[in-house]
């Protein structure tokens, strides 16, 4: 299996190469769960001025949570005052301005490519503060619902010892929904080995939303909907390790559906390729004629075939 990476690739390596030759540039494309990007130069006489714009269904939600305080940390002057039609999010990106050293280089045009990850990470972050709080305070905290797919969204709640995250997904298929059980019985039992055991807790229920999201409405109850938790411990999100468990925790759905289609994928080849071995069989094979013998009156032998 293989982990998704945060970033976006187009990003960054279309800004590399324009960091390299500065040219004129207009490029839509669409990242994990319908999230659109358009990068351009909006003034075609100063081709070192970029525009990188983002859509996601969610941002008023995300703004709720703090989206906007993450992006002026991460970007400062780069967000801007005026955002694109149709677009939620503006970055100009000025690429004379951009680092000379190739290390903080491939640095900078990096945290350009994580514009989505970082407006994500806003309901996260309200988690873990949450959390420090209610150690002294106890209590729950606010439950965050983050709607960032048509029919699926992302949980997330604090309490004095934990930060609970659940998403909800929808198995269009009957085989979807039997290799998603597979695979997160994968996670349920990889905690029981010494070296992982510190994993966050992965807890799975199919129709049935888990307790923290009962009272919630407007929720589905069909089997095509599946509930995966996540309970992180303190130890999950500390100064060091918050950034890291971010970036994995919000790409788990489409970890579980990419690596879902891609065993269908591996299941069909190996299919396709056992048909084809039973149809060399079948044409090496030659037909026997089945003979018979049978005697004359006079004691004389005659074949039929």
């Amino acid at each position: 299996m293989i982990l998704l990476e945060p970033h976006n690739a187009i990003i960054q390596t279309t800004i590399l190469e324009k960091l390299q030759k500065p040219g004129s540039l207009d490029v839509v494309f669409v990242d994990y769960d319908n999230v659109r990007f358009h990068l351009s130069t909006p003034e075609r006489k100063t081709v070192t001025v970029l525009l990188l714009s983002m859509n996601i269904r969610c941002w008023d939600e995300l703004v709720q949570f703090g989206a906007l305080d993450i992006l002026r940390r991460e970007y400062g002057s780069l967000l801007a005052s005026q955002v694109e039609p149709d677009y939620n999010v503006s970055l100009e990106i000025d690429l004379e301005q951009a680092p000379t050293d190739p290390e903080s280089r491939e640095a900078f045009v990096m945290s350009l490519s994580l514009l989505k990850r970082n407006a994500l990470a806003a309901p996260f972050e309200r988690g873990f503060e949450t959390q420090k709080q209610l150690e002294s305070t106890g209590g729950q905290g606010e439950l965050m619902q983050i709607h960032y797919r048509d029919e699926e969204a992302m949980y997330i709640q604090a309490a004095p010892d934990r930060v609970t995250v659940i998403f909800s997904t929808v198995f269009r298929e009957e085989t979807d929904r039997i290799f998603g059980k597979v695979f997160l019985q994968e996670f349920v039992d990889a905690r029981r080995q010494p070296s992982i055991q510190n994993a966050p807790q992965v807890l799975y229920s199919s129709r049935d939303p888990p307790l923290e999201i009962r009272h919630v409405p407007g929720l589905r109850n069909s089997e095509e909907i599946g509930y995966v938790t996540f309970v992180l411990s303190p130890r999950h999100f500390t100064k060091s390790v918050a950034p890291s468990t971010i970036s994995h925790v919000q790409l788990f759905r489409d970890y579980l559906h990419y690596h879902i289609k891609c065993s269908k994928a591996y299941m069909h080849s190996r299919m396709r390729h056992r048909v084809t071995e039973f149809q060399k069989v079948l044409n090496r094979a030659k037909t026997e004629v089945a003979t018979t013998e049978r005697k004359t009156a006079s004691g004389r032998t005659m074949v039929s075939r």
